[in-house]
C-alpha cells in the first residue's frame, strides 16, 4: 500500500526557504589591477616612508543580489598588524610604521561578506624602498701602517661602507675631506686609498696622518623630498721609519776653550750626533778626521774631545777639528756618516770680573741728589765711578749699560778695555720730573764681551730728585657753568671751581681770584674756590640774566692759569600781568573782535605767558574771549543790534566786562580789569578816514586836533619849498655849463656785530643758547665784508683792574662778556635785539670771548676776592 503525504502550508514554507537559500550568490571583490587604489589589494605596493594614519587603499566589491557588504582584514598568527579597515566603507588605513629593511612583504587576508556568505583572499603587499638609511662603514676603526719609502700612487688600504637602501639610495661614493691638504686620494667607487701622485711620505717630518673619509649615498625620495645621506670615518695612517737619513750633529757650531790652568787629559767639550731615522735608530761612532795635530783625541762612543797636551805645549791659538759621525748597523756595517767642525781656542784664564770703584775703593751703590729737569747734555758730576777688569786682552773687554727707565740718561763710554772713568749724561730732561718720580734707580751693568764666561758685575745708581716750581695751577675745566635763581639772597653759593698744582710745599698751594666787569656781584673764597654772591647783591633776571667773568688760580710764585665762569640767573615768577592803560573803553563793531593785552615783566616762559578769561559780564553769556590772544568777540548768535536790544533794555549798548590776565608761573599771579565795550554796527563808509572817524566819534576834539596838525605840516612844507627855490634862483644869476659831479665812494662804516643773550625758555635744559652783545668794532676787509671770523687764541692773564666801587653804573652799560649754560653756539645778529631776544651759540664762542676780553684792556680791573 503506497503512502501518500498530505501537502500542508508549513511544508510549503519549508520548501520555499530551501529554494531561496539555494538561490543566494556569494559577494566578490573587484580586481582593478596593480595600479588601482581600490579593489582586492592584489599586487598593491606601498612606500616605507608612508606616514602612519594615511588612507592607503579602498576595499571594493559587490554582492550579485545587491545586498550590502562589509569588509575585514585578518593576519596570520604572530604577524604584526599594519592596517585597519572601515568595515562599511572599505577604507584601509596604515596604523604601524613600515620598514622595508626589516620586512619587505606583508601578507594580509582580506574578506568581503553579505551577511550570509563571506569570501576571503590572501594578498601580499609589497613594501617599497625609501632613502631612509645612511651609509655605514664596516670593520672600523681603520689603522694603516705604511713604510715611508712607499712609492707615490700606491694603494695602501680599501675602505668599505654599506647602505641598506636599494637603488640609488643604496649606491655609495667615497671622497676625502680637505683634499688639497691631504697626501692621499681615494677611488670614489671602490674606496681604495692611495698615496697622491708626486707625493712621498717622510717619517722624520710627520709620523701619523689622519685622513677623513666621507661615504655618500646616491640620494632618493623620503617623505616627498629628495634626501642624500652621508657618513664619515677617520683613517689613521702610521708612517714607518726606513733607514734613509744620515746622522745629524746636535748643538752646532761647536766651540771649546783650553785655559792656562787646564790639565792634560781634561775634557774640552762633547759633540753629539743622532741617527736621522728616529724610528729604529742605529748607533753612532765618532772620530777626528784632521786638525788635531796630535793635541786632541775624541771618544769613539761618547764624542767627548779631550786635550792630551798641557796648554804651554800647544803651538796654535786656535784649532779646528773635523769630526766624523758614522752610523753602524746591527750587523756592524758603517752605512752613512756626517761631518762637523769643532773650533778650540787656547786662552788665558779669565778669572776677574769687571769691578766698580768709588773714591774709597770697590763700591756697588752710588747716590746723588739733584734738582728736577736739569739741562739736557749735563754730566752728573756728583757721581764719581771707575770700572776696572784685571784680566788681559779679550778677557778685559766689557760693555757698560744703564738698566732702568729708558731714554733718561746714557752712559759713556759704552765699551771699555781694562779701565775707564764712567760718565752719566742727561738725555731727556722732561722725564726727570719730581711729580712722577721722587727717586730714580738704575743698575749700572758691566758685562764681558768676548769671553765664554760672560763675567759681569752691577752697581746701583740712586738719584734723589728735589722739587722746583715747574707746574702751573690747572683748572679741572676750561669753563664753569652755573645757574642761580634770581630770588637768591646775598651770600648764596653759586659754583665751586677747582685747580690743582702738582708741585710740593708752598709751590703747590693755589689762591683763587676773579676778574672782569661781570664779576661785580660775586666773590670767590681764595682757598676753596667757592664763588658766591656779594652780601648786598640783588639778582634780577629781568635786568640781567647772564654774567661772565674770569677766575684765576695762582701759586705763590706767580704762575697762574685762567678759566671762564658763565652764570645764568634763573627767572622766578615775581611779576603780575599788567594791562595797558587804554583798555578801559573799547568800541566793538558787530562781527569784529576787540583785543586786550596784558604784559608780564618776567624774563622767561612760562612765567611771562599770559592767559585771558572773562570773570564777569553784564549781561552774562554774551562775550567770548580767546585765552591766548585776548580777543573778545560776541557770541555767534549775536549778528545785529536788534538782537542786542532784545537782550537788554539799555539802548546805548555799553556793557561792562570784568577780564582777568593770569600768568602760567608757579605760583601764578593774575590781574583783573573792568572793560566797557560800546557795541555798534559796521558803517557803509569805507577807507581809513571812515575808520578814523569811527574811532574818534566819542572824542571830536581829538579828530579836530589831528586835522589841524595835518594842515600845519602842509603849510610848513610849502614854506620850506618856497624858501629853497628863492635862494637857488638868487645864486644862479648866470647860465653855467652843466657840471658832472663825481662823488667819491664813501667807505662804509664797519658794522658792529652785536650779540645778545637769548632768554632761556627751559632753564633745566643743559643745552641753553645765547647771543653775545658786543660794542667792539668788527674787522673790516677790502670788500666791505664784515662777516670775518677771528681765530680764537688761549686767554692770557689780564692786568689787575682798579678796585671795584659800589657807585651805580650809568644808563649805557659797558661791554659785558656773556655767559652760557650747556651747549655754546654763537649767532651773529646785525641789529640790537630786544631785552628778551632769543639766539643760539656754539662752544667755540668761549675762545672767541676770551680773545675779545683781552682786546678790551681798558675794561680790565683788579681781581675781586
Amino acid at each position: 500500500m503506497k503512502h501518500v503525504r498530505r501537502f500542508t502550508p508549513s511544508l510549503f514554507l519549508s520548501l520555499l526557504h530551501i529554494c531561496l537559500v539555494q538561490a543566494n550568490y556569494a559577494p566578490y571583490f573587484f580586481d582593478n589591477g596593480a595600479r588601482s587604489t581600490n579593489g582586492n589589494m592584489a599586487l598593491f605596493s606601498l612606500s616605507e616612508d608612508t606616514p602612519v594614519g594615511t588612507h592607503v587603499y579602498t576595499l571594493n566589491g559587490t554582492d550579485p543580489e545587491g545586498d550590502p557588504v562589509t569588509y575585514d582584514l585578518a593576519y596570520e598568527a604572530g604577524s604584526r598588524r599594519y592596517f585597519s579597515v572601515d568595515k562599511n566603507l572599505g577604507n584601509v588605513t596604515l596604523i604601524e610604521e613600515l620598514d622595508r629593511e626589516k620586512e619587505d612583504e606583508i601578507e594580509v587576508i582580506v574578506s568581503i561578506s553579505d551577511g550570509l556568505s563571506t569570501v576571503s583572499e590572501k594578498v601580499r603587499i609589497l613594501v617599497m624602498d625609501a632613502n631612509d638609511e645612511s651609509p655605514e662603514f664596516i670593520n672600523t676603526p681603520y689603522i694603516v701602517h705604511v713604510p715611508e719609502n712607499t712609492p707615490s700612487g700606491s694603494s695602501i688600504f680599501k675602505i668599505e661602507a654599506v647602505d641598506k637602501d636599494t637603488g640609488s639610495g643604496g649606491s655609495i661614493t667615497y671622497f676625502l675631506q680637505n683634499i688639497h691638504a691631504n697626501k692621499f686620494t681615494i677611488d670614489r667607487h671602490s674606496g681604495v686609498l692611495r698615496i697622491k701622485t708626486g707625493v712621498t711620505l717622510d717619517y722624520e717630518k710627520s709620523r701619523t696622518h689622519f685622513v677623513v673619509v666621507v661615504a655618500k649615498d646616491g640620494g632618493g625620495k623620503l617623505r616627498g623630498d629628495n634626501k642624500v645621506f652621508s657618513a664619515t670615518t677617520t683613517v689613521t695612517v702610521n708612517v714607518e721609519d726606513v733607514q734613509d737619513t744620515p746622522p745629524m750633529f746636535i748643538g752646532t757650531p761647536y766651540y771649546g776653550y783650553v785655559y792656562e790652568d787646564t790639565l792634560a787629559g781634561s775634557e774640552v767639550l762633547t759633540v753629539v750626533a743622532l741617527d736621522g731615522d728616529r724610528g729604529k735608530p742605529n748607533s753612532i761612532q765618532y772620530c777626528i778626521v784632521n786638525g788635531s795635530e796630535g793635541s786632541f783625541e775624541i771618544s769613539n762612543t761618547t764624542g767627548a774631545i779631550s786635550v792630551i797636551k798641557s796648554p804651554n805645549q800647544l803651538k796654535k791659538e786656535v784649532y779646528e777639528l773635523k769630526v766624523q759621525a758614522s752610523e753602524v748597523s746591527q750587523e756592524g756595517d758603517v752605512s752613512v756618516y756626517a761631518f762637523a767642525i769643532v773650533t778650540i781656542r787656547v786662552v788665558d784664564l779669565n778669572n776677574h770680573p769687571p769691578t766698580f770703584y768709588g773714591e774709597n775703593g770697590p763700591q756697588n751703590r752710588f747716590e746723588l741728589t739733584m734738582y728736577e729737569h736739569p739741562p739736557e747734555g749735563e754730566i752728573l758730576r756728583g757721581l764719581k765711578i771707575t770700572v776696572n777688569d784685571s784680566d788681559q786682552g779679550a778677557n778685559a773687554k766689557f760693555n757698560l749699560r744703564l738698566v732702568g727707565p729708558g731714554g733718561i740718561f746714557r752712559v759713556v763710554p759704552q765699551t771699555v778695555l781694562n779701565e775707564a772713568q764712567v760718565t752719566i749724561i742727561v738725555e731727556n730732561s722732561a722725564a726727570i720730573d719730581y711729580e712722577k718720580f721722587k727717586v730714580l734707580t738704575f743698575k749700572l751693568l758691566a758685562i764681558e764681551v768676548n769671553t765664554p764666561e760672560k763675567f759681569s758685575s752691577t752697581a746701583d745708581v740712586v738719584i734723589r730728585l728735589l722739587d722746583t716750581n715747574d707746574n702751573v695751577p690747572k683748572f679741572s675745566s676750561d669753563y664753569y657753568i652755573a645757574r642761580i635763581p634770581e630770588n637768591s639772597p646775598g651770600g648764596s653759593n653759586v659754583v665751586a671751581v677747582t685747580a690743582t698744582d702738582p708741585d710740593s710745599g708752598l709751590w703747590g698751594e693755589v689762591k683763587y681770584s676773579i676778574y672782569g666787569t661781570g664779576a661785580d656781584l660775586f666773590l670767590i673764597h681764595p682757598s676753596t674756590g667757592i664763588i658766591y654772591t656779594q652780601p648786598w647783591a640783588v639778582l634780577d633776571a629781568e635786568v640781567n640774566s647772564k654774567y661772565n667773568f674770569y677766575v684765576k688760580a695762582e701759586d705763590t710764585d706767580g704762575k697762574y692759569s685762567l678759566a671762564e665762569v658763565f652764570i645764568t640767573v634763573l627767572d622766578v615768577n615775581d611779576h603780575s600781568p599788567e594791562f595797558n592803560e587804554n583798555i578801559q573803553e573799547k568800541t566793538m563793531i558787530i562781527g569784529s573782535p576787540v583785543k586786550i593785552e596784558a604784559i608780564d615783566q618776567d624774563a622767561e616762559e612760562p612765567n611771562n605767558i599770559v592767559d585771558y578769561s572773562i570773570m564777569q559780564a553784564d549781561p552774562a553769556n554774551v562775550f567770548d574771549i580767546d585765552q591766548s590772544t585776548g580777543e573778545i568777540k560776541l557770541k555767534s548768535y549775536i549778528r545785529s543790534l536788534d538782537i542786542i536790544h532784545n537782550i537788554t533794555k539799555n539802548k546805548d549798548c555799553i556793557w561792562s566786562v570784568v577780564v582777568q590776565a593770569k600768568d602760567r608761573g608757579s605760583p601764578s599771579f593774575s590781574t583783573t580789569a573792568v572793560l566797557k565795550i560800546d557795541i555798534t554796527e559796521e558803517t557803509l563808509h569805507k577807507g581809513p578816514m571812515a575808520a578814523f572817524l569811527m574811532h574818534t566819534k566819542d572824542n571830536p576834539m581829538k579828530a579836530l586836533g589831528v586835522l589841524a596838525g595835518v594842515m600845519g605840516i602842509m603849510v610848513l612844507i610849502t614854506i620850506l619849498i618856497s624858501t629853497a627855490m628863492f635862494w637857488r634862483n638868487k645864486r644862479s644869476n648866470k647860465i653855467t655849463p652843466v657840471r658832472r659831479i663825481i662823488k667819491k665812494r664813501q667807505t662804509p662804516p664797519s658794522r658792529a656785530v652785536r650779540m645778545e643773550w637769548l632768554k632761556f625758555k627751559r632753564p633745566s635744559n643743559a643745552a641753553e643758547k645765547f647771543v653775545v652783545e658786543d660794542d667792539s668794532k668788527s674787522l673790516h676787509n677790502e670788500n666791505s665784508n664784515n662777516n670775518i671770523q677771528v681765530a680764537s687764541v688761549p686767554p692770557t692773564a689780564p692786568m689787575p683792574p682798579p678796585p671795584p666801587t659800589l657807585a651805580p653804573r650809568g644808563d649805557a652799560p659797558g661791554w659785558r662778556v656773556p655767559t652760557v649754560s650747556g651747549s655754546l653756539t654763537p649767532k651773529f645778529i646785525n641789529k640790537q635785539l630786544k631785552k628778551r631776544g632769543h639766539g643760539s651759540a656754539h662752544n667755540a664762542l668761549v675762545s672767541e670771548l676770551k680773545l675779545k676780553f683781552e682786546k678790551r684792556n681798558a675794561a680790565i680791573g683788579e681781581p675781586h676776592i
